[in-house]
């Protein structure tokens, strides 16, 4: 259970009728006429009842986009809503990460003890917790043994900071078994970094021209690498060693590398690469070469996706989208409607999708197959009943949000940005839609419907990246103004500032498992954040 709905109004004896829906639209049960004096703990009760949860989940609840931390009378007379008798959509969101655990944010200035019992709980956990265990922690409520509101993210610290690159750092990305290693390897450009003690784990040379982008295959056994001239790399991250000779066959550089899901192949052996040269690759690393060429753009490929139900996406210059199979490489469908280049796709699954199998718990796999089957329930389990959705920034200034598996057509065309759109995300639940543009903002979506939320403006610069916490409850974002700034997402507020860098921050990461940020651009150093 991912989401809910609800309707509610005000009636004549302070009462308010609700309607709790999921995210398709289908009602939990039948409408309640709840006292104005039901807040969140109570509202809580009542949802995990009419799910009959045998384990109490905690929820977030939604009116207008705007989180209801109060009493629902409280809520109406602050908003007005009361008095005119309008009605109201209460969105209930389930407090979970993809793993199905709640994710509970601990500040960093509590001792390390502290930090490895509330950085993930289980529910049970969750409420066996005393008062007087808790230290330094922003907000604590115990006034019910069920209440969200327990423990909050107080701040983000920077760490550290890894200098040794002669060149300007262009992409970052964590290993999608960052938590369960006791190395968590970050590789900007062509180096290895063990977080732990914050040096080169391995240098791994072999590019002739700039590193351009990276992937972690979801299984963690592999690393590939695109260059500036076209070829491609793969690494084994356990010796930083080259797998075989490089992989060459596009004739521009490279500009972007998504893996095949591993709930769809375990082992994970192919991935599929997209180049300036208009052409996207599909490469069997057990077979060492190309298997299929996805042809038919007519300029450049600028993004590539492999989406959990099998199929290629890819957007170019040439302002379509298209949509692949895998098995023969035919075009199953043309998205169109941008006026102007594609720049950026993002998959509502692909928190999921990219981290496979591996959860907060750090379990480990005796098989191949027991590794697909976990990550199979876990994409089952994010995506629901409904479609995988996709979202697509264009130069044009707009997004389009789709549904490819049953339309052609956009679900919703979303605009308000004054310069190009240069990234687009989804939040790990899916819920929610951040896009960072060159007009220096930020803005938040519904990530089913495509609405506006709010406007995060705060960058002097251009926004180059954006990239969500694991609870999908702060956004980060990096610019060109040499900053990271930190989004809260309740508040639409910023919550942090995040200076330090001393040039442009190209790229930022924020680990799976939600401990750690990563950011790199022009200045040459990466540096380590730690919430």
């Amino acid at each position: 259970m991912n989401a809910a709905r609800g309707v509610g109004e005000m009636n004549g004896n302070s009462s308010v009728l609700c309607l709790l829906t999921n995210s398709e639209g289908t009602a939990l049960g039948e409408a309640l006429y709840l006292p104005e004096n039901v807040g969140p703990p109570q509202l809580q009760e009542i949802v995990n009842k009419l799910l009959q949860n045998e384990e109490r989940l905690p929820y977030a609840f939604y009116i207008s986009d705007q989180e209801l931390v109060v009493q629902l009378g409280a809520f109406y007379k602050r908003t007005k809503v009361g008095a005119s008798r309008e009605s109201i959509i209460l969105n209930v969101i389930t407090l979970v990460d993809s793993s199905g655990t709640w994710s509970i944010r601990a500040s960093p200035d509590v001792t390390s003890n502290g930090i490895k019992l509330f950085l993930y709980l289980t529910w049970k956990e969750f409420t066996q917790i005393k008062e007087e265990d808790i230290k330094d922690i922003e907000e604590v409520n115990p006034t019910s043994s069920i209440d969200y509101e327990f423990v909050k993210l107080k701040k983000i610290n920077y760490l550290t900071f890894f200098a040794g690159h002669d060149e300007a750092m262009l992409y970052i990305a964590f290993s999608p078994i960052a938590r369960n290693r006791p190395m968590d390897p970050v590789m900007p450009q062509r180096r290895l970094w063990d977080l732990n003690t914050q040096t080169p784990l391995f240098t791994c040379s072999g590019h002739k021209n700039w590193v351009l982008c990276i992937a972690w295959s979801p299984d963690g056994k592999h690393l590939v690498s695109g260059s500036k001239s076209g070829e491609l790399i793969l690494w084994d991250p356990q010796t930083g060693k080259q797998f075989g000779n490089s992989l060459t066959g596009h004739k521009k550089w490279i500009t972007a590398i998504s893996w095949e899901p591993v709930h769809l192949q375990s082992p994970c052996h192919r991935f599929v690469s997209s180049s300036k040269d208009g052409d996207a690759r599909i490469w069997d690393i057990s077979l060492r070469r190309c298997t299929i060429s996805l042809t038919g753009h007519t300029l450049a490929v600028t993004c590539v996706k492999w989406g959990g139900d099998g199929m290629i996406y890819t957007s170019s210059q040439d302002c379509t989208i298209k949509v692949w199979e895998t098995s023969q490489g035919k075009l199953v469908r043309e998205l169109k409607g941008h006026g102007h280049w594609v720049n950026s796709l993002a998959l509502s699954t692909e928190y999921t999708l990219r981290t496979g199998a591996f959860d907060h718990t750090g379990k480990t796999f005796t098989s191949a197959h027991e590794m697909k089957e976990a990550a199979l329930e876990r994409y089952n389990k994010m995506n629901g009943n409904g479609p995988e959705r996709l979202v697509s920034g264009s130069d044009d200034f707009t997004m389009f949000l789709w549904e490819p598996a049953i339309n052609k057509h956009p679900k919703a065309r979303l605009t308000g940005h004054q310069q190009l759109v240069n990234h687009v995300y989804f939040s790990p639940d899916g819920q929610w839609l951040a896009s960072a543009s060159f007009d220096k903002s930020v803005k938040l979506w519904n990530g089913i419907t495509g609405q506006f939320i709010a406007s995060f403006r705060g960058h002097v610069g251009p926004v180059y990246q954006i990239s969500w916490s694991a609870d999908s409850r702060l956004l980060l974002s990096g610019s060109k103004d040499s900053t990271l700034k930190v989004w809260d997402i309740r508040t639409h507020k910023l919550k942090q500032d995040l200076p330090g860098h001393a040039d442009e921050v190209f790229s930022v990461d924020w680990s799976p498992d939600g401990e750690k940020v990563a950011s790199g651009g022009k200045d040459r150093v990466l540096k380590l954040w730690m919430g």
